[in-house]
């Protein structure tokens, strides 16, 4: 079996090196992410991360977890923008809740899909 985070290297031999540090960010984005529980800025940290490293995960099963977790960011400040200006009539209580559920639920998918060396749409 191919190592899912072999890519070619300039001399066309295939190398570990590049997609283990992709592995690595990625989990560094997921820490950072669930992290932003506690320090909100963690948050803003791991999409400057993503966006800087993207082309680095090209065409590795890594690429999947960046489009995951870089969605993952703009739907939950979406909703969290939401929910922040309908808490003025209460229900946006309840979006914030839902928001922060669905977060979680991401992070922990995409981070045991990433351990698990899966990409996280098939």
């Amino acid at each position: 079996m191919t190592d899912p985070y072999k890519t070619p290297s300039s001399n066309g031999n295939y190398t570990n090196d590049n997609n283990n540090s992709a592995k690595s960010t990625a989990t560094l984005v997921y820490i950072l992410q669930a992290a932003s529980f506690i320090i909100g800025i963690t948050f803003f940290v791991a999409i400057i991360i993503n966006y800087v490293k993207q082309d680095d995960v090209k065409n590795t099963i890594v690429e999947s977890h960046f489009r995951w977790q870089i969605r993952t960011f703009w739907f939950c400040l979406l909703w969290t923008v939401l929910g922040i200006i309908l808490s003025i009539i209460l229900v946006g209580y309840l979006v914030l809740a839902a928001n922060a559920i669905w977060f979680i639920y991401r992070i922990v998918k995409g981070w045991i899909y990433l351990n698990d060396n899966k990409t996280m749409y098939s």
